[in-house]
């Protein structure tokens, strides 16, 4: 019996030179599983799946004006969005405060949920770009950067591989080995 090839997620995560943060994670699902995906489906599982793998410490709030990742029960927003508006076959966030981000650079940055055609099914996409964390300041130092890639970027890069990782046993009925790949969308220093 052939083993399975493992299902691979890229990432890519950089520092930018005006000190923003790119991150992608992607990973491409076959025509098979790809039925019923949609950004919006992204959006709606990956908010569960936040309050899930933190246990309910961090915990997604939808309201009117658009989603807080709030801390426990407190009223505490770790990041704002604003409503999420459809661009095509993704979905964007808009970032819009919360105290991760800097506050002069509130109405900056946005984390998106794409879903594209391709050839052997649809790739999904996680998109956090011209994000400005507090953490790294607006000129960061050497320690300020790896502090950030210690904290807040490790954590998201986890949560979001895992995530793909789950969407991707979910959707097949089974676990499935993951290899993470390196992508290169977009220049600056890695984190």
């Amino acid at each position: 019996m052939p083993v399975p090839r493992p299902q691979e997620i890229a990432c890519q995560q950089v520092l930018v030179d005006d000190a923003s943060v790119f991150s992608i994670q992607s990973t491409v699902l076959p025509h098979l599983l790809a039925k019923g995906v949609t950004a919006e489906f992204l959006l709606d599982r990956y908010l569960a799946y936040i309050r899930s793998f933190t246990a309910s410490i961090i915990r997604p709030v939808c309201k009117p004006e658009g989603v807080e990742f709030r801390l426990l029960g407190s009223s505490l927003s770790l990041i704002n969005f604003q409503v999420p508006v459809q661009e095509g076959e993704t979905l964007v966030l808009r970032i819009s405060g919360g105290l991760l981000v800097q506050p002069q650079q509130c109405q900056r940055g946005e984390l998106s949920f794409a879903v594209e055609p391709q050839v052997d099914g649809i790739r999904v996409s996680l998109e956090l770009k011209d994000y400005c964390p507090l953490i790294l300041g607006s000129s960061p130092s050497i320690i300020r950067r790896w502090l950030y890639s210690f904290t807040q970027a490790a954590v998201h890069r986890l949560v979001t591989v895992r995530f793909l990782a789950m969407l991707y046993r979910e959707l097949s009925g089974h676990k499935a080995c993951v290899k993470v790949v390196r992508a290169n969308v977009r220049k600056g220093r890695p984190i």
